[in-house]
């Protein structure tokens, strides 16, 4: 008679809290970030850790390091609900990031438990969980810092354009054809509308409705530029998320947190890019940076782009990022609704200036 094994239930499971814990069974999340609130649990042994909470993750600051850990979440672009596939992001988090900030992104380390349930930072037992190891940047010389303070310097400014510059010339182009780059605009466009019109946000239908408008209208008056852009070759794997919070102004520059979940959202003009830069330079109070970085970027690279379509990249981008503003009232986490409501207003109104200065260029 054929032997039959039965499972050594004891192997199966361990104890943690008090508890006992089946070993295909999470550690509670709760556990995990108590785990990484505490200073002796990382081997530099800080003074505090400081917390901060984002929309797809914890991250974990001591004087020296980051630690980034990405919530067990799901939504239509992402989806992090397994270890494994959080310890597949973590790593293409690292290897994107190094392109522009070689020396910041330090690698991914594990969280483990051994089989008395003690957990710890790079240990022996099971793994359970991954997070992206990170050099420390000083807040005072991040851009959006810079701006604030007014402390920002042109060469400054030349010194991280140049850093962007060079990677988008050396950057691969990659293929597309300039129906399928018109469609994404087209639909995007068309899908930004229909989400700020939700009636449980309240934004002005009539700003949303002329904004949407003027952005369908390029389209047809202008897709030659779209076209024109792939014929040229521009459309990139870039960046995804340049924003003055992203970009370290160290004497070798370092830009950080590329958009690393979605590689069609990091297919982008790099004139696109450098335009919603400009833009979100601008909501933080400097046009001046915006563009200077463009101007720079168009002699570095002799490509000089029409300001209508910097004006159609601009609006795009502001309806893209007051969605993702607005989208916060979904959260129920979110206790402070009337700032995530402001700031969408903010974007819209940034949209309608450049949809007047789009208009103005139509008629000079």
């Amino acid at each position: 008679m054929k032997n039959i094994k039965t499972p050594n239930k004891q192997r199966d499971m361990f104890l943690f809290n008090g508890k006992i814990i089946h070993k295909q069974s999470r550690v509670p999340l709760e556990d995990k970030l108590a785990f990484l609130k505490n200073t002796q649990t990382f081997p530099e042994k800080p003074n505090q850790v400081d917390a901060i909470e984002t929309h797809m993750s914890w991250v974990f600051l001591t004087q020296d390091f980051v630690y980034k850990f990405k919530k067990p979440v799901k939504s239509d672009s992402i989806d992090y609900t397994t270890l494994l596939k959080r310890e597949k992001n973590c790593h293409s988090e690292v290897l994107l990031n190094k392109r522009l900030a070689p020396d910041v992104y330090l690698g991914i380390v594990p969280i483990t438990v051994d089989k008395n349930g003690n957990l710890a930072l790079q240990g022996t037992g099971e793994v359970v969980e991954w997070l992206v190891k990170m050099q420390r940047l000083p807040n005072n010389l991040m851009l959006d810092y810079a701006i604030e303070k007014q402390t920002i310097k042109e060469i400054d400014i030349s010194n991280f354009t140049k850093v962007l510059t060079d990677f988008y010339i050396e950057a691969e182009q990659i293929r597309i054809s300039s129906d399928d780059y018109y469609s994404r605009f087209e639909k995007g466009i068309l899908k930004n509308c229909e989400e700020l019109l939700s009636p449980e946000y309240e934004l002005s239908k009539i700003l949303i409705n002329s904004i949407t408008t003027a952005q369908l209208n390029f389209l047809v008056k202008h897709s030659e530029y779209l076209a024109q852009r792939v014929i040229n070759n521009k459309i990139i794997e870039a960046h995804g998320d340049l924003r003055p919070e992203h970009i370290c102004l160290l004497e070798e520059p370092a830009i950080i947190d590329c958009l690393e979940f979605s590689r069609e959202l990091r297919i982008l003009d790099s004139v696109d890019e450098l335009s919603f830069l400009a833009l979100e330079c601008e909501r933080l109070g400097s046009s001046f940076v915006g563009k200077r970085v463009l101007d720079i970027y168009s002699n570095a690279a002799n490509d000089y782009p029409p300001t209508k379509l910097i004006c159609f990249y601009k609006i795009y981008r502001a309806c893209v990022r007051a969605k993702l503003a607005i989208w916060h009232l979904n959260d129920s986490q979110v206790l402070n609704h009337e700032k995530w409501v402001n700031r969408a207003n903010e974007y819209l109104n940034l949209a309608k200036k450049y949809v007047h200065k789009l208009n103005l260029a139509e008629h000079a």
